[in-house]
């Protein structure tokens, strides 16, 4: 599905990605770690083609087709979503006029965005402006509905555990479980995505299928979800930087 090459990458003349190398097969749901500052959220928005991350080097492709130089429009046709970390508030703009707009073009998932509405507590919400005057965790529900209601290809989120409380991370958990698996009778038919978060709660919770850990701008190891969480709880993740020393 997602096929990473060389990609060097840079931000007002600094270099934030350093030669990542990347494959995500189609029906995988992919970890990425790392320490602030590491480099995670300029590579998700590099993929989804932020203008403001100038790509120096490398390649990114899709399904086989180079889409190094589309611009962010083009790749949301495709099928890139993202889900970002602090997305912003837009004034005028309804949550309710989004799913209108995008629902019109997939009239199939219609009958269960309305469901999910309902099951994730958010029909208070749908005629404020977008993201206006709520709290994080309803914010991120309101990015994983959008998400949701377009079905992405591939599917990326920036820390959508990021200050939520207790109780939302366990809906937010089940939102992206059905982002990924949407059909109730194949559940391992697995859509494909990218996740950022440092959450042992909604690792526990959300299948995920290979982790990689970044550091200063590259990836440095991947390997079994399960076990480089324990190590970096652990040891921190100079543990990964003394791995890759070795």
């Amino acid at each position: 599905m997602i096929s990473i090459n060389d990609l060097q990458v840079e931000v007002e003349g600094k270099n934030v990605l350093n030669g990542v190398n990347l494959e995500i097969p189609e029906g995988e749901v992919h970890l990425l770690l790392g320490p602030n500052g590491s480099g995670k959220t300029s590579l998700i928005m590099t993929i989804m083609g932020y203008p403001q991350y100038r790509i120096t080097g490398g390649s990114i492709s899709m399904n086989g087709q180079d889409i190094t130089e589309l611009d962010i429009t083009e790749r949301a046709r495709l099928g890139i979503g993202l889900a970002e970390q602090r997305p912003p508030s837009v004034s005028g703009v309804k949550l309710r006029m989004l799913l209108d707009y995008i629902l019109k073009e997939h009239e199939d998932k219609q009958e269960r965005v309305l469901e999910l509405i309902k099951e994730a507590n958010m029909e208070s919400f749908l005629d404020r402006d977008i993201n206006e005057g709520l709290s994080g965790g309803e914010i991120k529900r309101s990015e994983i509905l959008l998400l949701l209601s377009r079905q992405p290809l591939f599917a990326m989120l920036d820390e959508p555990d990021s200050g939520v409380d207790l109780d939302s991370l366990e809906l937010l958990s089940s939102m992206i479980n059905i982002l990924f698996s949407p059909k109730k009778e194949y559940p391992a038919k697995r859509g494909t995505g990218l996740l950022i978060t440092h959450s042992t709660y909604m690792l526990d919770r959300i299948d995920v299928d290979k982790a990689h850990v970044m550091i200063a701008g590259e990836l440095v190891c991947s390997g079994h979800p399960q076990i480089i969480m324990n190590k970096i709880v652990d040891s921190g993740f100079e543990s990964c930087i003394e791995c890759r020393e070795k």
